[in-house]
This record gives C-alpha cells, structure tokens and sequence, in this order.
C-alpha cells in the first residue's frame, strides 16, 4: 500500500472545514455562509480578471493547435515504441467522461437559457440575447476548455511516462522551480491542485443530482427532495468507487463507453424529436 502523504491530510482537512461551513444555515451566519462567500468571490473574479480568464483559454487553444500540427505532436507519451493501449472509441469515452461528465449534461442546456434569461451584459432584443447566449455555452463547452484540458493533461503524462516523475502537479513545475516542488512549494501546490478537482467534481455531482431527482420527479411519484438528491449522490458515488476500484482495464472503461454511446443516443433523440428545423437552421444560418 502506498504511503499517505502530508497532501492527502493537508487537502482532507480542508475539505471538512468547507463541509462543515456549507452546513452551516443562513440564519447562523446571514453575511458569512458558503454560498454568499463563494459567490462573492466569483463575481469578483469575473468582474475584474475575465478578460485574462479569456486571454488565458485563448491562449491554452492555440497552443494546442500548434502542438498537434507541429513535431511536438509526434512525441509518444510513454516509452519509445509504445503503442495505445485502447482504442479510440474508449479512449474518448474516458475522456468525455472525465473532461465533462454529468457537467455538460445539466449546464449543456440550463446555460444558454439562464443567459437569455439574464444576460451577461445589456441588449438591445431577444434575439440578441440569444445569439450571446449560444457564445457563452459554446465558449464553455467547446474548444476553449478542453484545451485547458489536454495542455495539462500533456504535461502530467509527458512527466509521468517519459521522466517516470510522480502524477502530481508539482511535478510538471520542476524544469521551473527545481527542488522547491519536493518540500512545502510543491505541497502547496498538489493541495491547490486537489482542492480544485474536489470542488469541481462536487459542484458537478450536486448540479447532476439536482437534474436527476428533478427529472424523476417530472415523469414519476418521486418528490424532488434533498433526499432523494442524498440518495441519488450515494447511487452515483458507489458507481463511481465501484468503477474506480476495478481499474481503467474494467469499470472506468465499459462505464466511460457506455455513457459516451447514451450521450450520442440522447443527442440525435433530441435532433430528431426535438425542433430539429430550429436547430439545423441554428448551427447552418447564424
């Protein structure tokens, strides 16, 4: 069994302190609960750093272009002479599911119509409202992110396979920082790293629950409850430990390939008996 690092404690900690702060009701705290900080927080990062948010992505898309049609795209992350070890339909699979998961799924149609509901800045029609509404999802859901995605993914495997350094964020900032990553640098950082994944994939799992019981409760007797979301969040995280436990080999691969095949069955259900003059024109006219 492999040693538990000072990471894991360090990032743990963290994690219950926030759990125990979201648990904590309004009226306990009317001006310091979780959801007023943290919304706080991001309106003030959207606000003032938005326009590096977009320079940034911009930047990572770019740079991802230039490396599949440059000779860096040629480099084999592992060894020399390795070849794939699946093939491409499971190896999207898991990437889809990963990159995006459950996320695509409740924000890939909440998105555009919170935007045009309230739009991110005045306009002059609904029409209008629209068009920026469909700019913001595809700016979040399309190229932009998921080369933010591969730009570090590259670097941890190019680390991992062909340094045979640990997978940590740390150490994809050695070339930098040298051996400021191995002491309390590094630490620092594989907690900043963790505490992002954490709060992401809890953010996503909250909002598919969310979506889940919601749906339930349209189409059956079942009350949309916390819960039902509970009870819905222990379903989903049991699959997950499940698959996780038994390896890329097994659950993560048939797990990731059969929620790719319904994710591309939802779609064209949703081309063909959906408005599908609307959409055509949509994605062919604008």
């Amino acid at each position: 069994m492999k040693q538990v690092t000072r990471v894991f404690f360090i990032s743990l900690a963290i994690s219950v302190i926030f759990i125990i702060w979201g648990l904590i009701s309004e009226d306990a705290l009317p001006e310091w609960n979780l959801d007023t900080v943290t919304t706080a927080v991001q309106g003030f990062l959207v606000t003032r750093f938005g326009w590096f948010y977009l320079l940034v992505t911009t930047t990572f898309l770019i740079f991802a272009l230039y490396l599949i049609f440059s000779k860096y795209g040629n480099i084999v992350l592992g060894k020399d002479g390795d070849k794939p070890e699946y093939n491409y339909l499971t190896w999207f699979g898991m990437l889809f599911s990963a990159g995006m998961g459950i996320g695509l799924v409740f924000w890939g149609a909440a998105e555009p119509i919170s935007h045009l509901h309230s739009p991110p800045y005045s306009t002059g029609s609904d029409s209008e409202a629209a068009r920026i509404a469909m700019q913001y999802s595809f700016f979040h859901w399309g190229l932009h992110p998921w080369a933010v995605y591969a730009t570090l993914a590259l670097a941890l495997a190019y680390f991992q396979f062909r340094k045979e350094e640990p997978g940590l964020i740390s150490s994809t900032l050695k070339p930098l920082y040298g051996k400021k990553m191995e002491n309390g640098y590094g630490t620092l950082i594989d907690v900043i790293a963790v505490f992002a994944t954490i709060f992401g994939v809890a953010t996503s799992l909250g909002l598919g629950a969310q979506q889940i019981s919601s749906g339930l409760a349209f189409i059956s007797d079942i009350t949309n409850t916390k819960t039902t979301q509970m009870v819905i969040i222990a379903i989903v995280t049991v699959l997950f430990m499940s698959s996780a436990v038994t390896g890329l080999n097994k659950g993560i691969k048939y797990l990731s390939t059969a929620n790719i095949v319904v994710a591309i069955l939802l779609m064209f259900f949703l081309l063909f008996t959906g408005p599908t003059n609307f959409i055509m024109n949509f994605f062919t006219l604008r």
